[in-house]
């Protein structure tokens, strides 16, 4: 179990890493508005996504398998 919340720690400060720099190279390439914040909610939603997947996954819950 504690090997299990350790995986899940290291994957979700990855993909808080890798939704951050995506949203700093959104803001730091000069993108038109509406695609702006069109990039902005699917970062965060795929970002959220995965995150809800990883918690299913540690609690036993339905969804695909990401953490082992």
């Amino acid at each position: 179990m504690v090997d299990s919340l350790i995986h899940l720690v290291m994957y979700l400060i990855v993909v808080g890493l890798i939704a951050w720099l995506l949203m700093w190279l959104i803001d730091y390439i000069p993108v038109p508005p509406p695609f702006n914040r069109v990039a902005r909610i699917v970062i965060m939603t795929i970002a959220v996504l995965i995150v809800c997947f990883l918690l299913l996954d540690l609690v036993g819950g339905a969804g695909p398998r990401l953490v082992r």
